[in-house]
């Protein structure tokens, strides 16, 4: 496993509009050697940016065929489909509806109101999904989204957390530290079978989480981002306060 890279832009919109073009790029040559590209999709201001400038990016990009693009996400929150909290309905305003991505390439995390009891039930209908979507195993998934909270969790899995050790590759979250506190989100088995794993983070607040991680002396239960690596590459893509203490 190699070395997290790590990539710093200006500012906020800087960084979302480099993401932006490198998740395209990522996207277009998946296509090129596979046929076709898997991508998991992460909420937070700056992950529904990069969202929008990735709509804006692939107008001009006709050779990206998001007929052959399969979306997943990281982590939902338990709330209803309807809700502003869910990352789906915002990556469907942001990109998803924009570029026209066909349904059947779209796999949400199912919502509380989805017809299942628990967040544990929805958890276990995800990871069926995935296994479905990739013949018994994990689908290939060529980029990884993830943003990184202040305290260091990455999707719904923070500090000390039981999803930490959780080997299921899809875990109901309940009782997280910031609201909504039940989620569903994928577990690290999930995340680390992922090609790649990019970690988006803006602003000062997270730049004692990101200096962290990377310093090499975290694990996964006390810093949970410190263990979202990726199998070819993990890169670390920040704006200039995000970084401001590596």
């Amino acid at each position: 496993m190699s070395a997290p890279e790590v990539h710093v832009e200006a500012d906020a919109g800087s960084l979302a509009r480099a993401v932006a073009q490198r998740l395209v790029d990522q996207l277009v040559t998946a296509q090129a050697e596979h046929g076709a590209a898997g991508v998991v999709l992460t909420g937070g201001g700056i992950g529904t940016a990069v969202l929008r400038e990735v709509a804006a990016v692939s107008a001009g990009r006709p050779e990206l065929d998001w007929g052959r693009v399969d979306v997943w996400w990281g982590d939902e929150r338990w709330v209803p489909a309807v809700d502003d909290d869910r990352n789906e309905k915002g990556a469907r305003e942001a990109l998803l509806d924009v570029v026209g991505v066909p349904a059947d390439r779209v796999h949400a995390i199912p919502a509380s109101d989805a017809g299942y009891d628990e967040p544990e039930d929805a958890a276990d209908a995800y990871a069926a999904q995935l296994r479905a979507a990739g013949g018994g195993a994990l689908p290939r998934i060529d980029v990884l989204l993830l943003g990184v909270g202040g305290e260091g969790h990455v999707a719904s899995i923070f500090p000390h957390s039981p999803a930490v050790t959780d080997e299921r590759p899809v875990v109901a979250v309940r009782d997280c530290p910031k609201p909504p506190p039940t989620r569903v989100s994928l577990g690290f088995g999930a995340i680390t079978s992922a090609e790649e794993v990019w970690l988006l983070v803006s602003g000062e607040a997270k730049a004692e989480a990101v200096a962290r991680a990377l310093s090499g002396g975290e694990t996964a239960a006390t810093l949970p981002a410190a263990g979202a690596v990726g199998r070819r590459a993990t890169r670390w893509l920040l704006d200039a306060d995000a970084a401001g203490q590596l």
